[in-house]
Parts: structure tokens; sequence; C-alpha cells
């Protein structure tokens, strides 16, 4: 336990800091609004065009990571289909506990946790974890959500087009579209330009906790609670127990090759909560209530089954 908790208590702590001064008032959950922004806009693209540009592209892709990654995600989505369909969950509510068993928040929470536990990876981790989510994992949770309600005039796949348009705008996306280029142009870049983003991608890490803390506070905790700890339960355990599943079925049938510090990391990266805009995109459908109640109990658990996975798998 003693090796666990100076990796668990700077990233909790940090939440603990930002869910304080937005409680005490010193700081407004529009600053959080404006710092998540900066997060997402600046920091982690910056992060993610440096973990790529500044790397061999055969070194900043990891076939094997991903599809170990993918294949536990898609089981639990799922599985996790089935239990809310079998168990009565309206279409609305079913979609929204898929996207939130399934869409961890890696950017927020878990590069600090790679950065913590294997810093020289922790860039090459998040630009795997991001490259699966948001080709696939964040769609696939959208278009649940879009398909749960009538919708007249476009068809499905100029829905699911207009989805997968919408997250290719994304400036983390730019971001990593450009690394890839240079990467592949084989494009050195100047020591003035690797200390300017290695600034930026310095800045990431605790804003964005902070950011999660502060956004802790004023959630509407109204709404089915029994189906919202469901929602947390399968992102803590199903989610990671799947994709650990994944990787011993993968990797002893010889389909991929995954280094220990590869498969912790994806195993990790599958455990965190889901992601910190979950409540926003279930407001659409009236279901901000139980996606709110999810974040915290999942934000709140994860402390304890982090700290856990951490002490299985070291």
């Amino acid at each position: 336990m003693g090796a666990i908790l100076p990796i668990t208590f700077p990233i909790y702590a940090t939440i603990g800091i930002g869910w304080l001064v937005v409680r005490r008032g010193w700081f407004a959950p529009a600053d959080m609004r404006v710092l998540g922004r900066y997060v997402l806009d600046i920091a982690l693209p910056a992060l993610l065009f440096h973990a790529v540009a500044s790397r061999n592209l055969a070194e900043a892709i990891r076939p094997g990571y991903m599809l170990v990654y993918l294949a536990g995600s898609l089981a639990a989505a799922a599985v996790a289909f089935a239990w809310f369909t079998v168990t009565g969950t309206d279409r609305p509510r079913r979609a929204a506990a898929v996207m939130g068993a399934t869409c961890p928040n890696n950017g927020f929470i878990g590069y600090p946790v790679m950065l913590l536990l294997y810093p020289d990876l922790a860039g090459t981790i998040l630009v795997q974890n991001f490259l699966v989510e948001n080709a696939v994992l964040i769609p696939l949770g959208l278009i649940l959500m879009d398909l749960s309600r009538p919708h007249e005039g476009l068809s499905v796949p100029r829905r699911a087009a207009a989805i997968l348009a919408g997250i290719a705008r994304r400036p983390m996306v730019i971001g990593l579209a450009l690394g890839l280029a240079v990467s592949l142009m084989q494009i050195p870049l100047p020591e003035a330009a690797e200390r300017f983003f290695r600034l930026l991608a310095a800045s990431a890490s605790a804003v964005a906790l902070v950011v999660i803390g502060g956004s802790l506070v004023g959630l509407p905790l109204r709404g089915n609670r029994l189906l919202a700890a469901q929602i947390a339960s399968a992102k803590l355990v199903l989610h990671p127990a799947l994709v650990a599943l994944a990787a011993a079925l993968l990797v002893s049938t010889g389909m991929v090759a995954l280094a220990p510090q590869m498969r912790v990391a994806v195993i990790l990266s599958a455990a965190m909560p889901m992601i910190g805009i979950y409540p926003v995109l279930a407001q659409d459908y009236g279901l901000e209530g139980i996606a709110s109640i999810a974040l915290l109990l999942a934000t709140s658990a994860a402390f304890v089954t982090l700290g856990a996975l951490l002490w299985w798998l070291a």
C-alpha cells in the first residue's frame, strides 16, 4: 500500500483542491469551464502533437495495445448493452449507460496517473487511448444516444457521419493529425519547438485534475441512483476486467505482443472514471442527473478501485 499511495494521493489531492476552491467560492464554476477549455484546446493538443511528432511512427503507434483496448472496450459495451436491456432500462438511459460504462477520462485523470507511474511512456499511452476512444468508443456512445430518440430527415449513416465530423474538428484530433504528419515526413522538431510543446504539455496534468474537482461541485444529483451506481460499477469494474481478459487472451494466443508496462497501462486506462463531459452529453436527453451521480460515484470510488488495481498489478 505504501507504494500505491504516492501515485493515488497526488491525483486525488489535486482533485480535492479543485473541489475546495469552487466549494469555498474562491473560483467560480465558470472558471472551471475556462480552464477545461484550455486543457482540451491547448495543453492536450500540444501534448498529443509532441508525443507523436517527436517519435518514429512505429514507436508512437502501438497496434497491439490498441487492439487489446478496443477488444475489451467493445466487449464491455456489449455486456453493458445486454445488461441494461435485460433489466428493462429504456433506450435513452441504456444508451447513456453504455457510454458511461465504456468512455474513460484518460485525458484529465488517466494521463496524470500514467505520468506518475510511467513518465517516459505517459504521452505514448495517451496517444493510443485517444485514438481508440475518439475513433470508436465516444462515437459509438454518441450514435447510440442519437439513435435512442426519433429523428426525421437524416438517415442513420448521415447522423453517424455528422458525429464523426464533429469529433474530427476537435483541437486534440487536429493536434494528433499534425503530429502524425510530422512523424511520417520525418521532420525534426527544432529545440525551441520541443521546449514550447513540452511547456504546454506539462501544464495539462495539474490543471486537468483541478478542473475535475471543481466540476464536481454543484452537479445535479436528482435521478435513479441505483442505475447510476450500476453505471459507475460497470465503468470501474466491468470495463477493466474485460480489457484484462482481452489482454490475457490476445497475448496468450500470440495475436499481440504487449510489454508488461503497457499491459498494466491498458488495464488501468480502462479503469478510469467516465469522461468529465458525460453529464453535458446526457443533458440533451434529460439524463444529466443520472450521469452526474454516476460521475460523482465513479470519480470518488476510483480512489479505492485504482489503488486496489495498482496493488494487484504491481
